[in-house]
């Protein structure tokens, strides 16, 4: 019976709206994600600031100290103050059902992003580029929604995903685009051409019979 219950519960999770592929662990590591035992006198949130930081830092010269500071503030720390609001206590997937059936008033992958680009804006960052960036476009199931950042006119394959969703109740994931293996990351832009090229194909070919 318990078997059967996990069946049924991954495969509502299939629906959720955000992709969690099924090996990533809450507690996994990234180059951002410290493990909280490491006895250096910082906490989990100042030690992952630092990481951050020094990351953005080294996409290139032109980055300065003060808005890599800001943007690695921002997402450590804004993230875990909407899990609190979001009432954010249970494993990402879990908690996309709740919101898609009105438990929860946000917190999907989309949430997550859409609420650091708007902080990163309220910055008027002049060194640091912002991209929104979908996976997984094509299965609309298991779509997912994150924010880059990347030096001042470099390509968004140059950049950095900033992921609060994918670990849980807003802590931090980030990891440089090219070494993050769990997804196929493609401009936003794209993504939003490509589906109205489908829904205009679709259309046409409704009305045509």
């Amino acid at each position: 019976m318990r078997r059967i219950w996990i069946g049924l519960w991954l495969a509502v999770a299939a629906l959720a709206g955000c992709d969690m592929p099924v090996d990533e662990k809450p507690a996994a590591t990234s180059m951002g994600f410290a493990a909280d035992m490491a006895d250096d006198g910082q906490s989990a949130e100042e030690r992952k600031i630092s990481e951050l930081r020094q990351a953005l830092l080294d996409l290139g010269v032109a980055v300065s100290d003060r808005e890599a500071t800001r943007v690695a503030e921002i997402a450590v720390l804004e993230p875990l103050k909407w899990a609190e609001e979001w009432q954010v206590d249970s494993p990402p997937l879990m908690h996309n059902i709740r919101v898609n059936h009105g438990l929860r008033p946000r917190g999907l992958c989309k949430d997550w992003a859409d609420d650091l680009q708007v902080a990163m804006w309220a910055e008027k960052l002049q060194t640091i580029d912002l991209h929104r960036a979908i996976a997984n476009s094509r299965n609309i199931r298991l779509e997912h929604s994150v924010l880059i950042v990347s030096a001042k006119g470099a390509p968004m394959e140059d950049g950095i995903v900033l992921d609060p969703w994918r670990l849980g109740q807003g802590q931090l994931f980030f990891v440089k685009v090219p070494e993050d293996k769990r997804y196929d990351w493609l401009p936003r832009e794209e993504v939003f051409a490509w589906k109205r090229e489908w829904q205009a194909r679709a259309e046409a070919e409704r009305a045509a019979h």
